[in-house]
């Protein structure tokens, strides 16, 4: 297949974009390597494949991409892609439900404007296959857990997951409107190798090797942490199936952890033990996420592989082995 990855450098980007060359896929990526963090840590993710000659990189923000730039990289006219298997993956967004808080017109920009602008992409090239990397964070405090797929969702508390809700329905409505085929992910919590600096995981483990406190926020919380080569398993689950018309799956580890545990396993692989403040939960912060996941198991004939420990052990062997 031709597939169009935003995001391509990032955390899940760079991860998927190994499989997608491995398996013999021609990329188009995008990546504007924002200073959200240091861009030469996305550098770092992508650099071996920059010489691939199935791999191309557009460095472009998504709100201002182009199908012009799209076809340029091949030199190509639109039939080049309308007459191929050409998916789009869409994970380009800014992340993380504090700083949404602080930045909430920058955030709606980047992630609700940029969608659109993909989206708008997506129906003039005709595409086979949408699929949109959306987050846990959707389902809010007041989901009966675990979270199912068809659960109302219309009580976020964060801008950061108001704007991947507004992006799931500007997706189903473009679904519609235009017939593409579209599924939307949910990833929970996230972790591995190439984590961003400012996700609990590495933020922990970086915290704890080098002697500095933790912040323990709220009394009692779980997540439903991920490892990133299941996300990258369920996403090639869902490029392989195609909707009739539009899909959301869950993609979730549909074990949660509690932050104590989460932090004692972190402890044990590191050797070493975490300086503890307690702070209250901040705002826009969810209790629990714990998904259902029996959607993906039954259609994507998905589900996770990894287990926390075994996950933690290889964050801390890539944390051992990076210049951050």
């Amino acid at each position: 297949m031709t597939i169009l990855l935003t995001g391509c450098a990032g955390f899940i980007g760079s991860h998927l974009l190994d499989r997608l060359l491995y398996e013999g896929h021609t990329v188009i990526g995008i990546d504007d390597f924002n200073n959200y963090y240091s861009p030469s840590h996305k550098r770092i993710n992508i650099a071996k494949h920059l010489n691939n000659k199935s791999f191309v990189l557009i460095e472009e923000d998504i709100c201002n991409l182009e199908v012009n730039d799209i076809l340029t990289t091949f030199n190509a006219q639109r039939s080049v892609l309308t007459d191929n298997d050409f998916v789009v993956v869409h994970l380009a967004a800014l992340a993380g439900v504090r700083a949404s808080i602080q930045e909430p017109l920058l955030y709606e920009n980047v992630n609700v404007g940029g969608t659109l602008k993909i989206l708008e992409l997506a129906k003039e090239l005709k595409v086979k296959h949408f699929i949109f990397g959306s987050s846990s964070s959707v389902y809010g405090n007041n989901t009966p857990v675990p979270f199912r797929e068809d659960a109302a969702c219309d009580q976020p508390i964060s801008p950061y997951a108001v704007t991947k809700r507004a992006c799931e329905l500007l997706c189903y409505a473009y679904s519609n409107l235009y017939k593409i085929p579209t599924t939307v992910l949910r990833f929970f919590t996230v972790y591995g190798p190439r984590n961003r600096p400012d996700m609990a995981a590495f933020k922990f483990m970086d915290s704890i090797t080098k002697g500095k406190p933790i912040y323990f926020y709220g009394q009692d919380t779980s997540r439903d942490y991920t490892y990133v080569d299941d996300i990258v398993n369920g996403i090639l689950a869902a490029i392989n199936f195609i909707p009739d018309n539009f899909e959301i799956f869950n993609l979730g580890n549909s074990s949660p952890t509690g932050l104590s545990e989460f932090i004692n396993t972190i402890e044990e692989v590191a050797g070493k033990k975490a300086i503890l403040i307690k702070k209250k939960l901040p705002q826009g912060d969810v209790q629990t996420t714990y998904a259902d996941i029996s959607k993906a198991e039954q259609i994507l004939r998905w589900k996770p592989e990894v287990n926390l420990k075994t996950g933690i052990k290889e964050l801390w062997k890539w944390y051992k082995m990076a210049c951050w």
